[in-house]
């Protein structure tokens, strides 16, 4: 079943800059682009830490107000989190405001892997590598939602050709398939209990769809079967390993 990849959705003309770039110059490219963050590079092209207007901030947060009184070291100064962020207070160059390691995704990892991985590292934003690490683009949030820009039709001939046909191997119209608003309802009466997990949980991961709800009904409860008797083989019998 294909998933649409990453470098069909990604932004190739990438606003990025430098281990050397100056604090300055960085918050102009943020301001004229109107971006929120941008990959930082070395001179190969590779991808060594990601900046955001939550760095910017933070430097200028962190640093000492001349009209307030000086404060006493505090033992939660002396935390990593707190080196790091008085670090970052005295940083004037792109290589020492920068968060690194850099998240990030190759072109050619799917929509749902790149998803995963946002909503995993709580990122806004995705440099995308090519296969020698390269940078070649950037992924936002808005970039990955357009997957469910997918007209229903779109998804309902998905769902019939990749999961009834080609995996199950079912005629089209041996299970009804509607999409409403990218939420997927399978009806109808199969023959084992496993082909009706198997068609669920591959729609569900369908570009698009929102949600699924399985009408499927079967003649037999095939889950306690033995290893090898009147078991499903091939493409489906590699899917009911992964259920």
């Amino acid at each position: 079943m294909r998933h649409n990849k990453v470098g069909s959705v990604m932004t190739t003309d990438v606003v990025r800059a430098e281990y050397g770039t100056p604090f300055k110059e960085v918050a102009r490219l943020l301001a004229a682009h109107r971006i929120s963050g941008l990959p930082v590079v070395d001179e190969d092209g590779k991808v060594i830490g990601v900046l955001s207007e939550t760095d910017l901030m933070m430097h200028q947060a962190t640093t000492p107000d001349p009209y307030e009184p000086k404060h006493r070291t505090r033992l939660a100064d002396l935390t990593p989190g707190a080196k790091r962020q008085a670090a970052k207070g005295r940083a004037r160059t792109a290589g020492r405001l920068m968060t690194a390691p850099p998240v990030t995704v190759y072109a050619d990892d799917t929509i749902v892997q790149a998803a995963r991985t946002m909503a995993q590292k709580r990122v806004e934003r995705l440099p995308v590598l090519d296969e020698e690490d390269r940078l070649v683009g950037i992924v936002t949030r808005r970039d990955l939602l357009q997957v469910f820009l997918r007209p229903d039709e779109v998804i309902r001939r998905e769902v019939v050709d990749e999961v009834l046909v080609r995996t199950l191997w079912l005629p089209p119209s041996s299970v009804e398939v509607s999409v409403t608003e990218g939420v997927v309802t399978l009806t109808g009466h199969m023959e084992r209990k496993s082909e009706t997990e198997i068609a669920v949980s591959m729609t569900r991961r369908i570009d698009g769809v929102v949600d699924v709800v399985g009408n499927l009904t079967y003649r037999l409860d095939d889950k306690d079967l033995r290893t090898g008797e009147h078991a499903p083989h091939g493409v489906t019998e590699d899917w009911l390993r992964r259920l």
